[in-house]
């Protein structure tokens, strides 16, 4: 078994980041990928003979991703050129209502306070504090650190910081949470969409979700190639490192007759395995898709803790009105309404929130492209692919939906060709998930906590990927493939230095939680 190489199934971002980690240190690594490039969810597509990408747009955290690419001897700048974003997101309301957050403070708050007026600016800075807060007290703990169930996890923080943290009521949802801070029913609206980063409702979803303004705070940036660059240089980077890819071979089972020893492909050939990691949803092992000894690897999940699936239209298209940045929202007039139909009913929303990714843009105020461009446009959709996927007479009326919100808030569309993906598509790109893109929802106080660790009930057998710990999300997907390749070294015995993983994170100003005031937390 020591002659066999480490098994990684999915070339997805978490896969790939296991391989690079492992290979790293000399440990040999095979990658098995059912597609035909490297990437998972992170995937392109072509239309109107214009290449788009068709999965994850925002690309933030960039430091666990500088300190994969250093643990490898290399440097991120060598492989991806990124630039950052000066515009965040660029927000639109049917009323005609605009507004812009930026990647600097103090532009976000001359931007709020002619939005909402001088009074939304106190609330604004007693959010900004708060959600950094969350997230220095939650990264070292929790996002970067191996999974453990809420018990456990409450041990490491000091009791100075679990007090904090408790003071801010940490089982209030996060539209509770934003009611404490905003009285202006648009700003609420568009932070609350943060709880959609995650596939979940802000209506369900926990408070603490509100750390992802501090991330976007810190940096958007933008890849120049798109996103499905960065996956092809990291499959690259792998290879450099001696990581052997095969694409085109999708796996059939994992052989575990007492632990993870061997894979089956589709063809019927047997590759030997020292240990395997498995870079897909975790409900396709549950399921039995890899196989009756692999089943017992994690517990199957009901389909109603299901995250979001989503509509994606995949375009080039003329693009007229208002302008458009890199990231533009438009939002209905009524929110809750959306996650009712979703989570509640199981039907695509009459009224959803659009989102539009101008791939040719440069998220700023640059001039718009000549001509038609490439556009990701995406709206929240049920996980129901497998069971009750929508007709191709509702998919028309969301699509109307789309087009007729985009007009309302001044963006008109004139498509020369495109692309939809429905839940349906995903559930068969992803199995076992019915289309759900962020693994399990993350609803109620505890959902964060819930997500399996890398470790699985088979001895040999490792998960990575948005479903597992530490969530879904690029940066996420990406800190999982490393939990993974370093739990599997600690179950082998090796010398890992675990602070080599976190090395490029920026220090945290405050020691972990913030003591001082709003208004400081928020300016600094």
């Amino acid at each position: 078994m020591k002659e066999h190489p480490v098994i990684v199934i999915g070339a997805g971002i978490g896969g790939l980041s296991a391989a690079i980690s492992l290979a790293a240190r000399g440990v040999p690594v095979e990658v098995f990928e059912a597609a035909s490039a490297p990437g998972g969810k992170m995937r392109q597509v072509e239309v109107a003979g214009q290449r788009l990408d068709a999965g994850p747009t925002v690309f933030t955290m960039r430091w666990i991703f500088e300190a994969l690419f250093e643990e490898a001897g290399t440097r991120l700048a060598d492989w991806v050129t990124l630039r950052q974003a000066s515009v965040l997101a660029r927000h639109g309301w049917e009323d005609g209502s605009r507004l812009d957050l930026f990647a600097c403070p103090a532009r976000t708050e001359e931007a709020i306070s002619a939005f909402s007026g001088p009074g939304a600016l106190a609330g604004f800075r007693r959010f900004r504090a708060e959600a950094r807060e969350l997230y220095e007290a939650l990264n070292p703990r929790f996002i970067e650190a191996p999974r453990a169930g809420p018990l456990a996890m409450a041990t490491r923080f000091p009791p100075e910081v679990a007090l904090r943290l408790l003071m801010m009521g940490p089982a209030s949802t996060l539209w509770q949470r934003l009611g404490r801070h905003f009285a202006d029913p648009w700003l609420r609206q568009l932070y609350a969409r943060y709880a959609t980063y995650c596939g979940s409702s802000p209506f369900q979803a926990p408070g603490l979700l509100s750390l992802i303004a501090h991330v976007e705070a810190e940096g958007v940036w933008l890849i120049r190639g798109g996103m499905h660059a960065l996956a092809r240089q990291m499959a690259a980077l792998a290879g450099r490192l001696g990581v052997r890819i095969h694409y085109n071979s999708p796996v059939r089972r994992i052989a575990a007759p007492g632990r993870a020893e061997a894979i089956h492909l589709a063809d019927g050939t047997r590759h030997p395995a020292r240990a395997v990691i498995f870079n897909g949803d975790a409900q396709a092992l549950a399921s039995g898709l890899l196989g009756p000894e692999a089943r017992r690897a994690v517990p199957p999940a009901p389909a109603a803790q299901r995250s979001l699936s989503a509509l994606v239209w995949s375009m080039v298209a003329e693009a007229e009105g208002l302008p458009l940045s890199r990231h533009t929202v438009l939002f209905p007039q009524a929110y809750r309404p959306e996650f009712d139909a979703i989570f509640r009913e199981g039907r695509l929303p009459a009224n959803p929130t659009v989102y539009i990714c101008a791939q040719d843009r440069d998220a700023a105020d640059g001039p718009a492209p000549r001509g038609p461009e490439r556009l990701h446009i995406h709206v929240n959709a049920p996980a129901n692919g497998d069971t009750s996927p929508p007709s191709q007479e509702e998919i028309e009326r969301c699509t109307q939906a789309m087009i007729t919100l985009a007009a309302r808030t001044g963006v008109r569309l004139t498509p020369s060709g495109q692309q939809i993906t429905t839940p349906e598509r995903f559930h068969r790109l992803f199995p076992a998930t019915g289309g759900a893109l962020y693994g399990p929802a993350n609803h109620g106080m505890l959902g964060s906590f819930r997500r399996r660790g890398a470790a699985s009930r088979v001895p040999g057998l490792y998960l990575a990927g948005g479903s597992v710990h530490p969530g879904p999300g690029v940066p996420m997907a990406a800190m999982s493939g490393r939990l993974a390749a370093a739990q599997l070294a600690q179950d082998w015995g090796l010398d890992w230095d675990p602070a080599s993983t976190n090395r490029s994170r920026p220090a945290a100003t405050s020691g972990g939680i913030s003591t001082g005031s709003p208004t400081a937390g928020a300016s600094a």
